[in-house]
Protein backbone atom coordinates (compact mmCIF):
# COMPACT_ATOMS: atom_id res chain seq x y z
CA UNK A 1 0.00 0.00 0.00
CA UNK A 2 3.17 2.28 0.56
CA UNK A 3 5.02 1.48 -2.44
CA UNK A 4 1.92 1.97 -4.46
CA UNK A 5 0.82 5.12 -2.89
CA UNK A 6 3.64 6.68 -3.30
CA UNK A 7 4.00 6.05 -6.67
CA UNK A 8 0.86 7.56 -7.44
CA UNK A 9 1.51 10.60 -5.09
CA UNK A 10 4.60 11.36 -7.11
CA UNK A 11 3.13 10.67 -10.46
CA UNK A 12 0.11 13.12 -9.52
CA UNK A 13 2.23 15.36 -8.72
CA UNK A 14 4.42 15.86 -11.60
CA UNK A 15 1.39 15.30 -14.38
CA UNK A 16 0.12 17.95 -12.47
CA UNK A 17 2.88 20.28 -12.18
CA UNK A 18 3.47 19.81 -16.08
CA UNK A 19 -0.16 19.70 -17.22
CA UNK A 20 -0.54 23.28 -17.99
CA UNK A 21 2.90 24.10 -19.79
CA UNK A 22 2.66 20.71 -21.54
CA UNK A 23 -0.84 21.92 -22.78
CA UNK A 24 0.42 25.20 -23.83
CA UNK A 25 3.12 23.85 -25.85
CA UNK A 26 1.13 20.84 -27.48
CA UNK A 27 -1.35 23.62 -29.07
CA UNK A 28 1.31 25.89 -29.84
CA UNK A 29 3.03 22.76 -31.88
CA UNK A 30 -0.92 22.47 -33.54
CA UNK A 31 -0.60 25.72 -34.36
CA UNK A 32 2.42 25.70 -35.94
CA UNK A 33 1.84 22.63 -38.36
CA UNK A 34 1.18 24.92 -41.00
CA UNK A 35 4.04 26.63 -41.01
CA UNK A 36 6.35 23.60 -40.65
CA UNK A 37 4.66 22.16 -43.82
CA UNK A 38 5.18 25.40 -45.52
CA UNK A 39 9.09 24.77 -44.67
CA UNK A 40 8.82 20.99 -45.53
CA UNK A 41 7.61 22.19 -49.07
CA UNK A 42 10.30 25.56 -49.63
CA UNK A 43 13.28 23.40 -51.75
CA UNK A 44 15.84 26.40 -50.57
CA UNK A 45 15.16 24.79 -46.67
CA UNK A 46 17.10 22.39 -45.19
CA UNK A 47 13.76 20.84 -44.22
CA UNK A 48 12.74 20.96 -47.63
CA UNK A 49 15.91 19.17 -48.85
CA UNK A 50 15.24 16.60 -46.15
CA UNK A 51 11.66 16.38 -47.59
CA UNK A 52 12.78 15.67 -50.75
CA UNK A 53 15.36 13.19 -49.83
CA UNK A 54 13.51 10.98 -47.19
CA UNK A 55 9.85 11.92 -47.78
CA UNK A 56 9.42 13.20 -44.82
CA UNK A 57 5.65 14.96 -45.48
CA UNK A 58 4.73 11.99 -47.13
CA UNK A 59 5.71 9.49 -44.19
CA UNK A 60 3.64 11.91 -41.68
CA UNK A 61 0.52 12.08 -44.00
CA UNK A 62 0.56 8.46 -44.19
CA UNK A 63 0.18 8.33 -40.88
CA UNK A 64 -3.46 7.64 -39.92
CA UNK A 65 -5.31 9.68 -36.27
CA UNK A 66 -7.25 6.66 -36.23
CA UNK A 67 -4.20 4.62 -35.99
CA UNK A 68 -2.45 7.01 -34.06
CA UNK A 69 -5.86 6.74 -31.50
CA UNK A 70 -5.69 3.17 -31.47
CA UNK A 71 -2.15 3.40 -30.45
CA UNK A 72 -2.68 5.38 -27.71
CA UNK A 73 -5.71 3.46 -26.23
CA UNK A 74 -3.32 0.34 -26.89
CA UNK A 75 -0.64 1.81 -24.94
CA UNK A 76 -2.70 3.19 -22.12
CA UNK A 77 -4.26 -0.10 -21.53
CA UNK A 78 -0.81 -2.09 -21.74
CA UNK A 79 0.43 0.70 -19.13
CA UNK A 80 -2.82 0.25 -16.83
CA UNK A 81 -2.33 -3.87 -17.43
CA UNK A 82 1.49 -3.07 -16.31
CA UNK A 83 0.22 -1.07 -12.82
CA UNK A 84 -1.96 -3.55 -12.26
CA UNK A 85 0.32 -6.83 -12.31
CA UNK A 86 2.94 -5.20 -10.48
CA UNK A 87 0.69 -3.93 -7.83
CA UNK A 88 -0.03 -7.44 -7.18
CA UNK A 89 3.37 -8.71 -7.59
CA UNK A 90 4.34 -6.38 -4.94
CA UNK A 91 1.86 -7.30 -2.59
CA UNK A 92 1.80 -11.09 -3.01
CA UNK A 93 5.97 -11.00 -3.69
CA UNK A 94 6.67 -12.75 -0.14
CA UNK A 95 4.22 -15.43 -1.15
CA UNK A 96 5.55 -16.05 -4.70
CA UNK A 97 9.66 -15.91 -3.34
CA UNK A 98 8.42 -18.80 -1.26
CA UNK A 99 6.44 -20.66 -4.11
CA UNK A 100 9.99 -20.20 -5.83
CA UNK A 101 11.96 -21.46 -3.40
CA UNK A 102 10.07 -24.25 -2.53
CA UNK A 103 10.71 -26.05 -6.38
CA UNK A 104 14.71 -26.07 -5.27
CA UNK A 105 15.53 -29.26 -3.36
CA UNK A 106 15.62 -29.30 0.53
CA UNK A 107 19.41 -29.41 1.01
CA UNK A 108 20.37 -26.85 -1.40
CA UNK A 109 17.02 -24.47 -0.49
CA UNK A 110 19.25 -22.20 1.91
CA UNK A 111 21.65 -21.47 -0.79
CA UNK A 112 18.92 -21.27 -3.72
CA UNK A 113 17.40 -18.35 -1.49
CA UNK A 114 20.89 -16.66 -0.78
CA UNK A 115 21.53 -16.49 -4.73
CA UNK A 116 17.91 -15.82 -5.85
CA UNK A 117 17.43 -12.64 -3.17
CA UNK A 118 20.81 -11.11 -4.71
CA UNK A 119 19.15 -11.38 -8.18
CA UNK A 120 15.75 -9.71 -6.85
CA UNK A 121 17.82 -6.70 -5.40
CA UNK A 122 19.92 -6.30 -8.71
CA UNK A 123 16.56 -6.71 -11.14
CA UNK A 124 14.89 -3.78 -8.74
CA UNK A 125 18.34 -1.86 -8.72
CA UNK A 126 18.58 -2.26 -12.76
CA UNK A 127 14.55 -0.96 -13.12
CA UNK A 128 15.52 1.80 -10.15
CA UNK A 129 18.90 3.17 -12.15
CA UNK A 130 17.39 3.11 -15.56
CA UNK A 131 14.80 5.19 -14.27
CA UNK A 132 17.50 7.78 -13.23
CA UNK A 133 19.15 7.73 -16.38
CA UNK A 134 16.29 8.85 -17.99
CA UNK A 135 15.44 11.31 -15.62
CA UNK A 136 18.83 12.59 -16.53
CA UNK A 137 18.01 12.64 -20.30
CA UNK A 138 15.35 14.87 -19.99
CA UNK A 139 16.44 17.09 -17.70
CA UNK A 140 19.51 17.48 -19.73
CA UNK A 141 17.26 17.61 -23.07
CA UNK A 142 15.63 20.56 -21.60
CA UNK A 143 18.12 22.19 -20.52
CA UNK A 144 19.92 22.21 -23.81
CA UNK A 145 16.90 23.27 -25.78
CA UNK A 146 16.00 26.17 -23.68
CA UNK A 147 19.24 27.25 -24.08
CA UNK A 148 19.11 27.60 -27.84
CA UNK A 149 15.11 28.74 -27.66
CA UNK A 150 14.03 25.66 -29.28
CA UNK A 151 9.73 25.74 -29.19
CA UNK A 152 8.72 22.94 -27.13
CA UNK A 153 10.97 21.98 -24.93
CA UNK A 154 8.86 20.58 -22.25
CA UNK A 155 7.11 18.69 -24.78
CA UNK A 156 10.32 17.11 -26.53
CA UNK A 157 11.92 16.36 -23.15
CA UNK A 158 9.44 14.36 -21.64
CA UNK A 159 9.36 12.65 -24.85
CA UNK A 160 13.07 12.36 -25.09
CA UNK A 161 12.75 10.49 -21.17
CA UNK A 162 9.97 8.32 -21.93
CA UNK A 163 11.36 6.81 -24.80
CA UNK A 164 15.29 6.55 -23.22
CA UNK A 165 13.68 3.85 -21.13
CA UNK A 166 13.92 1.99 -24.49
CA UNK A 167 17.78 1.08 -24.97
CA UNK A 168 19.13 2.06 -28.06
CA UNK A 169 16.76 2.38 -30.40
CA UNK A 170 14.60 4.85 -27.71
CA UNK A 171 17.04 7.59 -27.59
CA UNK A 172 17.72 7.54 -31.70
CA UNK A 173 14.41 8.17 -32.13
CA UNK A 174 13.70 10.64 -29.91
CA UNK A 175 16.96 12.60 -30.54
CA UNK A 176 16.23 12.49 -34.55
CA UNK A 177 12.71 14.29 -33.89
CA UNK A 178 14.21 16.69 -31.31
CA UNK A 179 16.87 17.46 -33.78
CA UNK A 180 14.24 18.46 -36.68
CA UNK A 181 12.64 20.93 -34.52
CA UNK A 182 15.28 22.33 -33.76
CA UNK A 183 16.11 22.96 -37.58
CA UNK A 184 12.79 24.77 -37.53
CA UNK A 185 14.94 27.78 -35.36
CA UNK A 186 18.09 27.70 -37.57
CA UNK A 187 20.37 25.05 -38.99
CA UNK A 188 23.28 25.84 -36.71
CA UNK A 189 21.13 25.21 -33.38
CA UNK A 190 19.55 22.03 -36.03
CA UNK A 191 23.23 20.90 -35.79
CA UNK A 192 24.20 21.68 -32.54
CA UNK A 193 21.16 19.79 -31.01
CA UNK A 194 22.28 16.59 -33.65
CA UNK A 195 25.79 17.24 -31.79
CA UNK A 196 24.61 17.36 -28.16
CA UNK A 197 22.36 13.91 -28.77
CA UNK A 198 25.36 11.87 -30.30
CA UNK A 199 27.56 13.65 -27.21
CA UNK A 200 24.55 12.40 -25.13
CA UNK A 201 24.30 8.86 -26.37
CA UNK A 202 28.41 8.13 -26.09
CA UNK A 203 27.85 9.63 -22.73
CA UNK A 204 24.96 7.49 -21.57
CA UNK A 205 26.72 4.24 -23.13
CA UNK A 206 29.98 4.90 -21.82
CA UNK A 207 29.14 6.51 -18.61
CA UNK A 208 26.00 6.62 -17.25
CA UNK A 209 24.71 3.36 -17.88
CA UNK A 210 27.92 1.50 -16.90
CA UNK A 211 28.63 3.92 -13.66
CA UNK A 212 24.76 4.05 -12.65
CA UNK A 213 23.06 0.54 -13.65
CA UNK A 214 25.87 -1.04 -13.52
CA UNK A 215 27.15 0.29 -10.35
CA UNK A 216 23.62 -0.50 -8.99
CA UNK A 217 23.70 -4.07 -10.68
CA UNK A 218 27.63 -4.39 -9.19
CA UNK A 219 28.63 -5.84 -12.66
CA UNK A 220 31.94 -4.06 -14.52
CA UNK A 221 31.33 -1.32 -16.93
CA UNK A 222 32.11 -3.78 -20.05
CA UNK A 223 29.74 -6.34 -19.39
CA UNK A 224 27.08 -3.65 -19.38
CA UNK A 225 28.38 -2.20 -22.59
CA UNK A 226 28.69 -5.51 -24.35
CA UNK A 227 25.31 -7.50 -22.36
CA UNK A 228 23.19 -4.23 -23.89
CA UNK A 229 24.71 -5.03 -27.57
CA UNK A 230 24.25 -8.38 -27.58
CA UNK A 231 20.59 -7.94 -26.39
CA UNK A 232 19.66 -6.08 -28.68
CA UNK A 233 21.45 -7.96 -31.89
CA UNK A 234 19.92 -11.18 -30.39
CA UNK A 235 16.42 -9.88 -29.32
CA UNK A 236 16.10 -6.03 -30.61
CA UNK A 237 14.62 -3.39 -28.00
CA UNK A 238 13.41 -6.00 -25.48
CA UNK A 239 16.85 -8.22 -25.45
CA UNK A 240 18.41 -4.77 -25.07
CA UNK A 241 16.55 -4.08 -22.11
CA UNK A 242 16.43 -7.84 -20.13
CA UNK A 243 19.67 -7.70 -21.29
CA UNK A 244 22.00 -5.95 -17.96
CA UNK A 245 19.76 -7.78 -15.47
CA UNK A 246 20.00 -10.96 -16.91
CA UNK A 247 24.23 -10.56 -17.06
CA UNK A 248 23.90 -9.65 -13.79
CA UNK A 249 22.24 -12.89 -12.44
CA UNK A 250 24.63 -14.97 -14.86
CA UNK A 251 27.32 -13.47 -13.06
CA UNK A 252 26.32 -13.61 -9.91
CA UNK A 253 25.26 -17.54 -10.16
CA UNK A 254 28.70 -17.63 -12.12
CA UNK A 255 30.76 -16.43 -8.95
CA UNK A 256 28.42 -18.23 -6.13
CA UNK A 257 28.41 -21.98 -7.59
CA UNK A 258 30.65 -22.28 -10.07
CA UNK A 259 33.75 -20.13 -9.19
CA UNK A 260 32.99 -21.72 -5.52
CA UNK A 261 32.99 -25.56 -6.85
CA UNK A 262 36.28 -24.80 -8.74
CA UNK A 263 37.59 -23.42 -5.15
CA UNK A 264 36.66 -26.21 -3.52
CA UNK A 265 38.13 -28.48 -6.10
Amino acid sequence: AVVVVTGVAVLGGALAAAAVPLADQATQLQDGVPRYLALLRDHTTLLGQANETFGLEAAVRSVRPSDVARSLAGLLADAAIVVVLATYFVADFPRIRTALYRLAPRSRRPRVILIGDAVFRKVGAYLVGNVVVSLVAGALTFAWLQVFGVPYSLVLAVLVAVLDLVPVAGSVAAGAGTSLVAFTVSVPAGLATVGFFVAYRLLEDYVLLPKVVGRAVRIPALVTVVAVLLGFALLGVVGAFVAVPVAAAVLLVVREVAVHRLDRT
